[in-house]
């Protein structure tokens, strides 16, 4: 065990994910955060866990040590989650190609999926369009919870656990090795973790402008239903799914199917946008979301990205009985050379953890595992 200290600077998922690894070594942690309380893109999301998505391999496997970090924090903290697996719906056949493809190669890698006809799918799932279904893949490794309790909570968690400590409201405006400085104010120890997330201006700016990273902004929404026991049954989504997520190119078929919707639909490629469902253990229905890329955005939403969301939305379910909630967008960092993650020591004792992109929930308790065991 070590006696060291460590600093995270963040705390946003990435930055407890680090504060818990460091913890498991044996640092005595202090997470510094300048909000009061974790407000970014990791409160902002579906609350997926989602293994499905990540390619076989070392990150299929990181994906699903995060998930079982999820669970033990989750069932220890009696906090509510939803191990509800997820739907990828085929309506064309250039989707149910990809599917069945794509369902025999994670079979083959003994991933828990099957391919499943669509009176199977209308049978044990509610609200599902039956109009032109031909059939979806169905994962059993999807886990939903509420990001916005599971992020709440998990300080609280860390802290009776680890004895992990947290100073809220206090930026950290510069780092050098074993000290972490808001204003004049230091605050030292052994190691330093910057965890930033799309905060690239502050901490080491000259670093994050070497590297290929950039911000995505999401626009999302929120509903309920009518009938307060209503339950989809699972995680759902359809075409545009299958061109987002890494997983799906191990299928031939991808490319078909991208020239199609490249021809249809061109508009939804243009904002980035897969249409997803989650349901949370209140029943409460996350529904998004859209990809605009740049270093600065205009704080304002697009009404045509919520539309489209929900135009494609009703090609996969019945919404009639849906009530929108709440919108919002939420920005988080993102690699643009293909990379995963970046980890980089700009100096002796200090790390920065970031660019995992728009898998926090999925990657990063496993993420951080990883690298905190390399220093």
């Amino acid at each position: 065990m070590s006696n060291q200290t460590a600093i995270v600077v963040g705390a946003g998922i990435l930055g407890l994910a680090t504060a818990r690894a460091l913890a498991e070594k044996g640092y005595e942690v202090t997470v510094i955060e300048k909000s009061q309380f974790s407000l970014g893109a990791s409160v902002r999301n579906f609350g997926m866990l989602w293994p499905v998505g990540q390619p076989d391999g070392k990150l299929y496997d990181r994906a699903v040590r995060t998930r079982e970090i999820w669970l033990e924090y989750l069932t220890a903290s009696k906090i509510p989650y939803n191990s509800c697996g997820s739907l990828h719906l085929a309506y064309s056949q250039e989707e149910m190609n990809v599917v069945e493809e794509i369902g025999s190669f994670f079979k083959s890698k003994n991933r828990p999926v099957s391919v499943i006809s669509n009176k199977t799918v209308l049978e044990n799932y509610h609200g599902i369009n039956e109009d032109g279904l031909l059939g979806a893949l169905r994962s059993e490794d999807e886990t939903i919870i509420d990001p916005r309790q599971g992020i709440k909570h998990l300080p609280e968690y860390l802290t009776a656990q680890y004895q992990v400590k947290f100073i809220w409201g206090t930026a950290i405006t510069s780092v050098t090795s074993n000290a972490a400085y808001a204003g004049k104010v230091k605050y030292s120890a052994d190691i330093i973790c910057v965890c930033s997330g799309a905060d690239f201006e502050t901490l080491y700016p000259d670093q994050f402008k070497q590297q290929p990273i950039i911000k995505t902004k999401l626009q999302m929404m929120r509903f309920k239903h009518k009938d307060p026991n209503y339950k989809i049954g699972a995680s759902v989504c359809g075409g545009l799914s299958l061109l987002h997520y890494k997983s799906f190119t191990a299928s031939s078929s991808l490319t078909k199917l991208r020239m199609k919707i490249e021809s249809e639909i061109p508009e939804y490629l243009k904002y980035g946008i897969h249409v997803m469902v989650s349901q949370n253990s209140n029943g409460e229905l996350t529904v998004g979301d859209s990809h605009e890329y740049a270093l600065d955005f205009e704080p304002f939403d697009k009404i045509e990205i919520n539309t489209m969301i929900l135009n494609y939305l009703k090609k996969l379910m019945h919404i009639d009985q849906w009530e929108m909630t709440q919108s919002w967008n939420g920005i988080y960092p993102i690699m643009t050379n293909g990379a995963t993650d970046l980890f980089l020591n700009p100096e002796q004792g200090v790390y920065i953890l970031n660019g995992i992109g728009g898998h926090g929930m999925t990657m990063s308790f496993g993420f951080a595992e990883e690298m905190i065991n390399h220093i």
